[in-house]
């Protein structure tokens, strides 16, 4: 009978502790913990960075005439005495080619600035001018024809907003302030024959810096991670000054001001391949505890 009860006891004893530890187990089951993701971080694009520009173009300059003095010292019986007065001279320019370059620094996505250098090759000037000419010792009507080149050197310091990157093509805005050095060629004035100032007179050239601003618009493509494509338009106002020097017969002549119009395709390249932000995908374990 003892050996009947000690069995019934063990037997007991054996099912409390086989339940203890079923129940141990399904404790730990359902205590593990949920992992914990660490935080994506995003690591930080580069903003800023210093590039070079070049740029070829063509240009349209619209020229607002100019304005010249007149001296008269006397003409015959008819007229005599020296007289002061003034007359305009109208005219168009020619095309001519735009070469450039500049550096620049890219402050953030959407900001950058730069200085620019542009030359505008020699174009071409023809004009005319209506006025009295003396003949025969009295005054007429008289029309002459003049022709000269202009040339055009222009520093400025540019702002621009870039609009946004869309699949690689990136447009923008900007404007400029600066100067322009304008360096006229003699100008030669030919009046017809019959007057007494009839045949060919050179008048010589004036240089001059001018005030000029500037607005731009344009698109740019990312060819690499450091290399763009430019294309814009400019305008550009160039203020007033001298075109050519004092004759005995004629005064110093001051044109008004030029509207020029560049149409302009060049490179931008950005040292350390300045890039967008991207999608940072963190592949780490994920970290139970």
């Amino acid at each position: 009978m003892m050996n009947l009860k000690n069995l019934l006891i063990a037997g007991v004893a054996g099912l409390t502790m086989a339940g203890s530890v079923s129940s141990v187990f399904a404790a730990d089951i359902v205590d593990i913990p949920e992992p914990i993701i660490p935080e994506v971080v995003v690591p930080p694009a580069p903003v800023g960075g210093w590039y070079l520009r070049g740029d070829i173009g063509y240009a349209g300059a619209k020229f607002k005439g100019a304005n010249y003095a007149t001296i008269d010292k006397g003409c015959g019986s008819t007229c005599s005495g020296t007289s002061f007065g003034e007359n305009s001279l109208d005219g168009k320019l020619k095309g001519s080619f735009l070469l450039g370059g500049g550096v620049g620094y890219q402050v953030t996505d959407y900001f950058r600035t730069d200085l620019t250098v542009d030359y505008l090759t020699r174009a071409k000037f023809s004009g005319s001018t209506s006025g009295v000419c003396t003949a025969n010792n009295a005054y007429a009507d008289c029309v002459s024809n003049d022709t000269a080149k202009m040339s055009a050197l222009s520093i400025l310091a540019n702002a621009y907003i870039d609009l946004g990157n869309f699949n690689g093509f990136t447009p923008y805005v900007g404007a400029g302030i600066g100067g322009t050095r304008i360096k006229w060629g003699d100008l030669t004035n030919t009046i017809d024959p019959g007057f007494d100032q009839s045949g060919s007179t050179v008048h010589s050239g004036s240089a001059s810096w001018r005030f000029t601003w500037a607005l731009m618009a344009g698109l740019s493509y990312d060819l690499t991670q450091s290399l763009k494509l430019d294309a814009g338009y400019r305008f550009r106002r160039i203020e007033g000054g001298e075109m050519f020097g004092a004759t005995k017969d004629i005064g110093r002549g001051f044109d008004r001001s030029f509207d020029i119009h560049d149409v302009r395709v060049g490179l931008r390249y950005q040292f350390g391949g300045y890039s967008r932000p991207v999608a940072y995908n963190d592949v780490t374990t994920p970290v139970y505890k």
